[in-house]
């Protein structure tokens, strides 16, 4: 049995495929999942499972190096940002149109995760990063700037 608390094999799997600049959406339950992405679908009821039920274990097993959001949920639904922003502190934070993430952005990401949330703008988007100290932690290797904050 897995260490972990992720217990989803389908999100664990999803997890471990992921490279460094790779995107997973984790949805709300109306968002438009292209028919050729991967999709992965939680949903059960109206906000069962919700956004940080979902969100909670991918941030522990995950390594965010970006979170994107619709710019709407600034003023729209600030206790998602405030929740998003909470589960993700170390992560860079970069805004972008709703219209965005349901066209283009939804075409480009590796998996999508379906929750069923009914949170107004709840698509967060996850860019996969490093294991920061991990990554350079051999001798004579030098981080860069944008790195070397992060150790």
């Amino acid at each position: 049995m897995n260490r972990n608390r992720l217990l989803n094999a389908q999100l664990s799997h999803a997890i471990a495929s992921m490279g460094h600049g790779d995107l997973m959406i984790i949805c709300d339950a109306g968002f438009p999942i292209p028919s050729t992405t991967w999709r992965i679908d939680l949903a059960i009821t109206p906000d069962v499972p919700d956004l940080e039920t979902v969100l909670a274990p991918i941030a522990a097993n995950f390594i965010t190096e970006k979170v994107s959001f619709a710019e709407e949920i600034k003023v729209h639904n600030k206790p998602l940002l405030a929740k998003v922003e909470r589960l993700f502190s170390g992560a860079e934070f970069a805004p972008i149109p709703h219209a965005t993430i349901l066209s283009e952005m939804a075409a480009k990401a590796k998996v999508i995760v379906r929750t069923g949330a009914f949170d107004p703008w709840g698509n967060i988007l996850l860019y996969s990063g490093v294991d920061v100290p991990q990554w350079f932690n051999k001798p004579g290797v030098v981080a860069p700037d944008y790195y070397a904050r992060k150790m």
